[in-house]
């Protein structure tokens, strides 16, 4: 397994209408915090403590939330907000 990102429940219903631009700020830092997580867990899928739960990110036109699951070595963007 690798480290991915994904949007849950789905790219549709999370960033369906957002504009372009922020869309792709948004997974920009998905990208840069996905490698932050596999630096951090080196092999989720032997992690054994809670999951670190949802965080926030502001980026230029917005923020999104998203939540770290090490087990399944994925970051799941599950809300995005444009401003």
């Amino acid at each position: 397994m690798s480290w991915t990102w994904e949007y849950d429940p789905g790219e549709e219903n999370v960033a369906g209408g957002a504009p372009p631009a922020f869309v792709a700020e948004v997974e920009k830092r998905a990208d840069e915090l996905v490698r932050a997580a596999e630096a951090l867990y080196l092999d989720g899928t032997t992690y054994q403590e809670v999951s670190p739960g949802s965080s926030d990110q502001f980026v230029p036109g917005g923020m999104f939330r998203y939540l770290v699951v090490p087990r399944h070595e994925r970051l799941y963007v599950v809300q995005i907000t444009p401003w």
